[in-house]
């Protein structure tokens, strides 16, 4: 064993040292990839699901609960209209439904013992069909009056606006102390989490994308990929441009991605190879952009690259860089290397 680590030592003490130091960085190897050809139009955020509440009674605006800006989790109570009056409605109602049981209850009675005396033929079949036809009327105040308290029911719980779902308040129309009309805007907002883009495609491309049924969303601050998971052409087109309005739906994602603002659409129309590498293993001084390429004998050199678009982590190289090329994944190690290389040649 002991013979065996000192040949291992002196092998190594016969290798160059750049081979040894460059060994141990991370590498990866330049390659073209078949990927889409694409078409960018700008396209512009929008909310799936966005509305804007109104008030379904009159009444003097008790309380607002939210404001612009506000989460709101879904149930949430976002404003009370004053309910004294709806109150009393529905007291009202529920003793007018009472009075309507308790008369029904009678003419109930009545008409069962009508029912006898008609057997036994102590009353007159006029006097019968009186008794029958009081117990339909009491039946009837007793739906109309149940109808009523419902009515009143509903009307009390307008009072109460409630969030139909989890979103943001991006206005808010009523102060506290306003008197609103059925129909008035109170707030509007938009749910998080589910939102689309909005684009213009030109005629001249809009086949491709109902052949291909494949775009994707790219965001302007960090050039962000986000994949769409539906799209939906309009079947007409605008007359004014001659583009064709799309709307492409957006999976769920954390991604801070807002109502209005502007990203890229882009739509695939055909394939291309591109030379891809990781966005790491580039290294940005001002406004050179490089790679560190490490050569068959393991030394290495800053080779000054064109990048063009980021794929994700991945970013295209447009010039400066061939295929098959070793490339350091660690620009800040390959540039220690890389000077204790040219130290050692002087």
């Amino acid at each position: 064993m002991r013979l065996l680590q000192k040949h291992l030592i002196l092998l190594a003490g016969l290798l160059p040292l750049s081979l040894i130091a460059a060994e141990t960085l991370e590498t990866v190897t330049s390659a073209r990839i078949s990927m889409p050809l694409e078409y960018r139009v700008d396209g512009v955020v929008e909310a799936r699901q966005q509305a804007t509440l109104s008030a379904e009674v009159a009444g003097k605006v008790e309380s607002v609960n939210f404001d612009v800006d506000d989460f709101v989790e879904q149930g949430e109570i976002i404003l009370r209209i004053r309910d004294r009056d709806y109150q009393a409605q529905q007291k009202k109602a529920r003793a007018a439904l009472n009075e309507a049981e308790a008369s029904l209850q009678d003419m109930q009675l009545e008409y069962r013992r009508s029912q006898d005396l008609r057997k036994q033929k102590l009353i007159s079949q006029a006097d019968f069909d009186k008794a029958r036809a009081n117990l339909k009327a009491a039946q009837a105040r007793k739906s109309a009056a149940d109808a009523n308290l419902a009515q009143a029911t509903e009307q009390l719980g307008h009072t109460v606006l409630r969030a139909p779902y989890s979103g943001v308040v991006v206005e808010r129309h009523v102060e506290p102390g306003e008197a609103v009309n059925p129909g008035q805007p109170i707030m509007t907002g938009y749910g998080l989490g589910e939102l689309r883009v909005t684009a213009m495609v030109p005629q001249s491309m809009i086949g491709e994308l109902r052949q291909r049924r494949s775009a994707q969303v790219i965001l302007l601050e960090d050039g962000q990929v986000l994949e769409v998971s539906k799209i939906t052409i309009h079947p007409f087109a605008n007359p004014k441009n001659h583009s064709f309005p799309v709307r492409l739906d957006l999976p769920q994602t954390d991604t801070a991605l807002y109502p209005g603002m502007l990203v890229k659409v882009a739509i695939a129309i055909g394939s291309t190879e591109r030379l891809l590498l990781p966005q790491r293993a580039l290294v940005s001084r001002s406004e050179v952009n490089a790679v560190y390429v490490i050569a068959a004998d393991g030394k290495l050199a800053l080779r000054q690259v064109r990048p063009g678009n980021r794929y994700g982590e991945q970013v295209e190289i447009l010039a400066g860089l061939d295929e098959d090329e070793v490339v350091a994944l660690d620009p800040v190690r390959a540039g220690i290397e890389h000077k204790r290389q040219l130290d050692a040649v002087k």
